[in-house]
């Protein structure tokens, strides 16, 4: 269950990379800010460090849980308000966007920004190609906004799009800090409150060009779970709109990425190995094992180490309703990838069973794992490739590839990478317990608890 904005396509770049370069290629950027839930921070943060050859100042706010666009929109107005000003503008990407055409997403921001800077909220909306029952669409007499409305029936898109009034709702925004806040102060009070309550009781950390805040769970708990649209642009007055034509794209299922690939002559788009017999008009993504498919027809198969995805076509967006399903179970895959990132690297599992579980361990040059110790597990370490250095109790030991060492219940350890090297280790957990809370931790580089 991977997030769509770290899905790599087929230049190579994730839907978050071309997200930054997005904002970041635009003139008088001050700061890049992104809001997420906080189990995708140190990925997050892997990924804008491949992008940000400006070396942009990042900051990040940290959700639990989700609360809905309100909920973030005014945590990060909040933020920009205390550390720009009420007049500085924030320009509001989804993460899951493409947009091909860069010079006019460019005109496009400046003619927002001029209306913005004059005090309105401005949406983003799309110049409609066809009648599409997908999106929200957006009423406008010029560049002011006469209503929002919510996924039309096919006749009553057609006819949308036949008056010439009606754009697509891009969920793309601009205003100033200050606007925004006025309005979410009338029309949004409790969600506004209690965001204020929650960042009081937030814990902040600045280091070098970054900084992020981690949003209290128990507070956060109390913001009202609503959209933008529905607690603000929809009952703001004077909302205006930038009718454009950007190439835009909302990739709001795998059928949307799918057709980013080239079809073959039965119709069918294919990344990663698979053999086809008798198939058409299928999308077929593997991470590495070979797919087979005979007999079938329009269906997306995705097939990840996370997790196994079978749908019909026109059900793609359904997929929604096996993460609640997975996340009502308490199943773990809702939130746990295979391979889980860190500030230090990452570690992937590769099996697992009663009483043992077996991780591959990447730690990134200089990096270092907490000072830390285990009640339930004890631990073996071989190095694959790199050198580590390592606390085992009483002993600092240097590791080269092909050599291991034993880490016992309950002794302090820490795993270090000195060298300006990629280290890779294999890690064997044995125990009756191998749940990750098992860990106290001593010391920490990056602050964690």
């Amino acid at each position: 269950m991977h997030p769509k904005p770290f899905i790599r396509l087929a230049d190579g770049q994730s839907l978050l990379h071309k997200a930054f370069l997005r904002g970041a290629k635009l003139p008088g950027v001050q700061e890049v800010l992104t809001v997420t839930n906080r189990e995708l921070f140190f990925k997050t943060q892997d990924e804008f460090k491949e992008v940000n050859e400006a070396n942009l100042p990042l900051s990040y706010l940290l959700e639990p849980f989700g609360r809905g666009t309100a909920a973030a929109i005014a945590a990060a107005a909040l933020s920009v308000e205390k550390s720009h000003g009420g007049d500085a503008l924030l320009l509001v990407l989804p993460a899951d966007h493409l947009i091909e055409d860069q010079a006019a997403f460019a005109a496009a921001v400046a003619q927002a920004t001029r209306l913005a800077s004059a005090g309105r909220l401005v949406t983003f909306g799309i110049r409609p190609s066809a009648p599409d029952t997908g999106y929200g669409y957006i009423e406008a007499n010029g560049s002011d906004v006469l209503r929002f409305v919510e996924k039309p029936s096919l006749e009553t898109a057609r006819s949308y799009v036949e008056s010439g009034h009606f754009h697509w709702n891009s969920g793309m925004f601009c205003f100033s800090a200050a606007s925004i806040l006025r309005e979410m102060e009338q029309h949004a009070g409790e969600v506004l409150s209690a965001v204020r309550a929650c960042i009081t009781a937030s814990r902040a950390a600045t280091g070098s060009n970054v900084t992020q805040l981690e949003l209290d769970a128990d507070t956060f708990d109390k913001v009202p779970n609503t959209s933008i649209d529905y607690a603000v642009m929809e009952k703001a007055q004077g909302v205006a709109v930038v009718p454009c034509d950007i190439g835009w794209s909302d990739i709001g299922s795998w059928n949307a990425i799918g057709d980013l690939a080239i079809a073959d002559t039965q119709g069918n788009r294919i990344e990663g190995k698979a053999v086809l017999y008798d198939v058409s008009n299928c999308y077929f993504r593997g991470a590495g094992r070979v797919i087979g498919a005979v007999g079938v027809a329009n269906l997306v198969v995705i097939d990840t180490p996370d997790a196994l995805l079978i749908a019909d076509k026109s059900r793609s967006q359904d997929v929604r309703h096996v993460y609640a399903q997975l996340k009502a179970e308490g199943n773990d895959a809702h939130k746990i990838h295979n391979t889980v990132h860190r500030p230090w690297g990452t570690y992937t599992i590769l099996e697992e069973g009663p009483g043992f579980k077996v991780k591959r361990i990447e730690v990134k040059p200089g990096a270092s794992l907490s000072l830390q110790m285990h009640h339930k597990r004890s631990e073996h370490w071989v190095v694959v490739s790199g050198t580590a250095s390592v606390v085992n109790g009483e002993q600092q030991l240097t590791i080269n590839a092909n050599e291991s060492t034993y880490i016992p219940a309950l002794c302090k350890h820490r795993l270090a990478n000195d060298t300006d090297q990629e280290l890779v280790i294999i890690e064997v957990q044995s125990g009756g317990y191998l749940g990750e809370d098992d860990i106290v931790r001593f010391s920490d580089t990056y602050g964690r608890r």
